[in-house]
């Protein structure tokens, strides 16, 4: 049997080593419980921010206070004369013109009791912006029937044909659809709220009407729009790929919600993005949307992205976002080894802001990361095998440095190609608007 000897306080205490092995795996536990708890207070009461800021070696800290000299020093007597500092002048802020493609209506105010013949010599102009509500009306279409005689003593009525209209026998014309389309999913406006707003203006419609209306266009328009998108985005090979969750109002369960996702593929080449509804987080959504492309992947860590092809011609590369994010976390746990790696993340994305500043082409964001990006990546990679052993694998520096591990081959491939982002928050915007707004 192993003993193994511990320094407790002042005396050392023997234990054997499974009694060791135990106390060491409880340590690790309470070390990932205390990070699991920081991470739930940091989405309830932290800040969203991740900017890092390099700690400045000259720079003192407003908090690390010299200690207090136990020695007495004679007291000295000072004399000052206080001037009172100059007030500096308060800067009116300039109200900004009004924008001028806005309709103009002039409205002209005499001055009373002006006697004739008095000299115009000028105008004082006040522009005021002001608002009227949107103006709904009723399209009225009138054909006129006419009974035509034809030269075999037989008749016919001619009419012309009903412009096309968004819903066969529909009484929405496009300009409404289009308004509530938008209200809906751009500005998040249920239809039951769209239908109050309606009311206000004399307009009764109930929102079980307005919602079969759109599905209805949905139906007719939208999809086969979103169906050519979904051909068209694949067409390439360079994707950025990210998924979100969101509740889903569903008629299977009145007044409930399901967890559905939202997956979304972005081309950051031509600015295309595509959303594609799955009701599950599983591999099948990447699966079926991606297939038939080929070329390089942007994505998370994720395990859905990852085997999509079975003959390997989907090459992924990873996020240096969630990267950074792994360590802004663990900088409660370890302060020393989080911030050495988050200045050297910094450093990678200065190379990034650089070639955006020089407005630089592909083949030039090639060289430049050649030049300076692999030779910062090889020393991260050289810290990651220093450090690797030394910290403990639950500990939240520890699966942050085994997260990087896992997925360096794909962090380290965007400096092959000029037209590769570093991270994948592009993406991440383009997903952002979806919280505000539901699918029902």
């Amino acid at each position: 049997m192993m003993y193994l000897y511990v320094m407790a306080s002042e005396e050392m205490i023997t234990i054997t080593k499974a009694e060791y092995d135990r106390l060491l795996a409880q340590q690790t536990e309470i070390d990932y419980l205390k990070h699991q708890l920081a991470e739930l207070k940091r989405l309830i009461f932290g800040t969203k921010s991740e900017r890092f800021i390099s700690p400045d070696p000259h720079q003192g800290s407003l908090f690390d206070l010299p200690v207090a000299e136990s020695t007495e020093k004679e007291q000295e007597d000072i004399s000052y004369t206080r001037t009172k500092p100059e007030k500096a002048e308060k800067k009116h802020p300039l109200r900004a013109e009004l924008p001028s493609h806005l309709l103009r209506k002039t409205e002209v105010i005499e001055p009373e009791n002006v006697p004739e013949g008095a000299k115009h010599i000028g105008d004082e102009v006040t522009e005021v912006l002001e608002y009227d509500p949107a103006n709904i009306y009723v399209r009225r279409i009138v054909r006129p029937k006419y009974i035509v005689a034809s030269s075999d003593e037989s008749t016919k009525i001619a009419i012309a044909d009903l412009p096309s209209l968004p819903i066969p026998k529909g009484n929405a014309g496009s300009s409404m659809i289009a308004y509530i389309l938008i209200s809906k999913f751009i500005d998040h406006l249920p239809y039951f709220r769209q239908s109050k707003m309606l009311k206000r203006q004399n307009l009764h419609i109930p929102d079980s009407t307005i919602g079969g209306w759109a599905n209805a266009a949905i139906e007719r328009w939208l999809i086969p729009v979103h169906d050519v998108l979904r051909k068209l985005i694949v067409q390439t090979n360079y994707l950025g790929a990210d998924e979100t969750p969101m509740p889903v109002l569903s008629e299977d369960k009145p007044g409930a919600t399901h967890r559905g996702y939202y997956w979304v593929y972005f081309d950051p080449v031509r600015k295309l993005v595509c959303f594609d509804y799955r009701k599950t987080r599983g591999r099948e959504g990447p699966r079926d949307f991606l297939n038939g492309f080929t070329g390089h992947l942007l994505s998370d860590g994720y395990g859905a992205y990852s085997d999509l092809d079975p003959e390997g011609l989907i090459v992924h590369l990873a996020c240096w976002a969630h990267v950074r994010r792994k360590y802004e976390h663990s900088k409660a746990n370890d302060k020393r080894r989080s911030e050495e790696m988050l200045s050297m993340i910094q450093r990678l994305y200065e190379v990034e802001r650089e070639a955006k500043d020089r407005n630089l082409t592909y083949q030039e964001i090639k060289e430049l990361r050649q030049e300076k990006s692999t030779v910062i990546l090889k020393e991260i990679e050289l810290c990651l095998e220093k450090e690797s052993g030394s910290v403990l694998p639950k500990s939240a520096i520890g699966m942050a440095i085994s997260y990087t591990v896992k997925l360096w081959p794909r962090l380290t491939r965007y400096t092959e190609d000029g037209r590769f982002n570093i991270d994948n928050n592009l993406v991440e915007n383009a997903i952002r608007p979806v919280a505000l707004g539901y699918v029902n």
